[in-house]
């Protein structure tokens, strides 16, 4: 939390392993997480990784290629995409934080939250050697990922997992786009590629479900030939091949989970420990930071963090300012992981084809979704007005050039279809704080 030293508070990080990860997530930076970055003042922690510049997405569906750019126009040329090894950001902030003089890093297990009269007073730690000690703070900030042990006395944790990703590096190769991320509609969901570093490509291959086949036996090795290869584009395929030959194989569990806080004195979550959705749109960083950025704001005026009745208050503000951004990025990807899956539905397939012919008329086809997905443009209007533009275009091509009462019966379904994908994700997110968060209590108290 850099943002907390620089308005001169202290700092205690307690990290169980300091090593530099190794992980198959958090590869992808979004241009709205950029600004995030730079507002923070941290944007040097992309440098000297060997982070590539990311300038929009390559789509592929049956043969078909189109190519969808952010709209960076307004922005300065260092503004785009990041895509690199999680592990070496990682690293570089850790490297950030280290070097401030009023933070304390250390390495060690947080094994509970000390509450004292239903306020966290702080935590619980074990030592990388062993020893129990308790760290107080009146602000304890819990940020332990995705499988977080502490997120249950603070919120509802309502964790769904979809699919599941397989991971390979191909080396070596070209993307048939450079500097973009790729996205192929595949039987039976989607496969994506991005690069991690100059001579590194990661492609992360969607699996529907939770039941993976075996990679000791090499059953995944033989489903990724059979299954996957065939649609992977030529120029990658024998990379792709050669990567699988290589076996180093990586599955992470895709996770959604809305926020659903338990506003709690003294403590807040952020993060994956507090909010996920699919890693198919790369948004998760973007709505970490930008969640910085509010608290940031949020608690810049307070001068004393021990007025635990003020700190409550701005806290309880946080839960709702951050809403608009956040369930905007995390509805799209609920969203677009479901359109760009296949179906037996022929209306979800009908809307899928429309969504990819959509994004391929360019203009404001492409331009509004895109500044959504990029984190540039993140307003919850914008993503529903353009999600049912492609069901109303998906209809429209249905329709021409006779309406039969079959084609009829199949626009009623598509456009039924999509209303059932987006409107239980806008519920489980919160609606009311979604679209009209100005008509929730969220203003901290005026000093």
């Amino acid at each position: 939390m850099i943002f907390l030293v620089q308005d001169g508070r202290r700092v205690h990080v307690i990290e169980r392993d300091l090593t530099e990860p190794d992980r198959i997530v958090g590869e992808l930076l979004q241009p709205g997480g950029y600004l995030k970055l730079i507002e923070l003042g941290l944007q040097d922690c992309v440098d000297k990784i060997d982070a590539q510049r990311v300038f929009g997405y390559a789509l592929f569906k049956d043969g078909r290629r189109t190519r969808v750019s952010y709209p960076l126009e307004k922005f300065d040329s260092d503004v785009a995409g990041r895509s690199f090894h999680n592990g070496r950001f990682i690293q570089r902030m850790r490297e950030k934080a280290a070097s401030l003089s009023n933070v304390r890093l250390e390495q060690g297990t947080v094994t509970s939250l000390l509450e004292e009269n239903g306020t966290i007073q702080g935590v619980q730690y074990k030592t990388k050697t062993g020893e129990v000690l308790k760290a107080y703070a009146p602000l304890t900030v819990v940020c332990d990922g995705c499988f977080s042990n502490l997120r249950r006395s603070l919120c509802s944790p309502q964790v769904e997992v979809p699919s599941c990703f397989v991971g390979l590096v191909l080396e070596n190769c070209q993307l048939p786009f450079p500097n973009h991320g790729h996205v192929i509609l595949a039987d039976p969901s989607p496969i994506l590629f991005y690069p991690i570093s100059s001579t590194e490509i990661r492609c992360l291959v969607d699996v529907p479900g939770q039941k993976l086949p075996s990679i000791a036996s090499g059953e995944m090795a033989n489903y990724l030939k059979t299954v996957v290869a065939p649609q992977v584009p030529p120029e990658l395929h024998d990379a792709f091949l050669t990567a699988i030959d290589k076996g180093h194989i990586r599955t992470m569990p895709n996770r959604s989970m809305p926020a659903a806080p338990h506003p709690t004195p003294g403590a807040l979550l952020m993060g994956d420990a507090f909010n996920m959705r699919h890693p198919l749109t790369g948004g998760g960083m973007t709505v970490a930071l930008s969640d910085i950025v509010v608290l940031r704001d949020l608690l810049k005026p307070l001068p004393n963090l021990n007025d635990a009745e003020s700190l409550c208050k701005h806290l309880d503000s946080f839960y709702t300012l951050r809403k608009p951004v956040a369930s905007t990025i995390n509805t799209l990807a609920g969203a677009l992981y479901k359109v760009f899956c296949s179906s037996s539905d022929q209306a979800r397939n009908e809307m899928r084809q429309a969504c990819f012919d959509y994004l391929s008329l360019g203009g404001v086809c492409s331009n509004g979704p895109v500044a959504l997905l990029s984190g540039l443009n993140p307003r919850p209007l914008s993503l529903v007005l353009h999600f049912f533009a492609v069901a109303i275009y998906g209809v429209g091509r249905l329709l021409t050039p006779f309406p039969s009462p079959k084609r009829l019966w199949l626009g009623a379904r598509l456009i039924s279809g999509a209303s059932s994908i987006i409107f239980p994700i806008i519920k489980a997110e919160g609606a009311m704080q979604m679209f009209f968060p100005t008509t929730v209590s969220s203003s901290p108290p005026q000093k």
